[in-house]
């Protein structure tokens, strides 16, 4: 059953209930608990083509969002974000809830899921080949990754490459794409059809909304893709748009920096890494027109 099957007020009491809410996504299962209405309203607007899960007996990840104790349940209303009675963050306005359970969920796979080497990625596939765009906050990857979607790219992440360490793949975890300051207006303009969550405004990353994945990727969030391309992308206003391809050896070392479980691996991590280089055409890529850098990728995974 679908998440979209749930009347609102049937949602609230699964979330406020004592099992939680169980919602597959990609690989994972994930049992959220909420009493806070904010969730309930991210969740139905962004997640409403994910499964629940009916078997009680297993979750990947066990996380709340709730109102700390005390008088801040009253006044200036905030949330906790917890995982497995852990607290990893401080507790942010209550308006901020829906993009809270996306950075803890975030936080949860980059620490937990050792069985991938995870790269800090947006990845997008088209006939089964991935196109990984790997860099730091404010390259334009996540602009990049949205427009490509639009555009029928399949998603796969958003935010983080998920590469095998056993087979090599790329393995999917496609959630709302998370969008900051000028590119919600960027990727609204360019499609104004995408469905976008609410804008959370003063975060500690800026303007902050989420567009919902196509329903196609949600359906194939079990199926792993080969990597074919890994690209290194910036933003640069008015600059020309420019792929320049990259060495082996150099793009080894800008993945590994881009990792967030490289050193925790090992030999494993090492390993993993080596395969997706050689099985990879490695770029960097300058752009700032997106209608150009579309038809660059394009052109790349014919």
């Amino acid at each position: 059953m679908k998440l979209s099957c749930l009347s609102e007020s049937e949602l609230r009491r699964c979330l406020s209930s004592a099992g939680g809410l169980k919602i597959k996504i990609g690989r994972f299962s994930v049992c959220l608990s909420s009493s806070i209405r904010e969730v309930s309203e991210h969740l139905r607007r962004l997640y409403k083509d994910f499964e629940l899960i009916s078997d009680p007996d297993f979750c990947d990840f066990h996380v709340a969002l709730m109102p700390p104790f005390g008088v801040r349940r009253y006044v200036r209303p905030q949330v906790n974000f917890s995982f497995d009675g852990e607290y990893p963050f401080k507790p942010l306005p209550y308006g901020q809830a829906g993009a809270l359970f996306e950075w803890g969920l975030n936080w949860c796979i980059a620490r937990h899921a050792n069985q991938y080497l995870i790269i800090h990625a947006a990845v997008v596939a088209k006939d089964s080949r991935a196109l990984v765009l790997a860099g730091t906050p404010g390259s334009g990857k996540s602009t990049l990754c949205a427009a490509l979607v639009c555009e029928g790219w399949r998603l796969l992440s958003d935010e983080m490459a998920l590469l095998s360490v056993d087979d090599g793949g790329l393995y999917p975890v496609p959630r709302p794409i998370s969008l900051k300051n000028r590119s919600l207006e960027v990727i609204s303009a360019f499609s104004p059809d995408s469905v976008m969550g609410p804008v959370v405004r003063d975060t500690a990353k800026g303007t902050v909304g989420h567009m919902r994945p196509p329903l196609q990727s949600v359906e194939l969030g079990e199926r792993p893709v080969r990597p074919a391309q890994l690209v290194f992308p910036r933003y640069k206003e008015r600059s020309g748009t420019k792929l320049t391809r990259l060495s082996k050896g150099r793009a080894l070392l800008r993945a590994a920096e881009n990792s967030f479980n490289y050193s925790v691996l090992g030999a494993h991590g090492f390993n993993s890494l080596a395969r997706l280089i050689e099985d990879s055409d490695c770029h960097e890529f300058q752009y700032s027109r997106l209608d150009e850098a579309i038809a660059v990728f394009t052109e790349l995974a014919t």
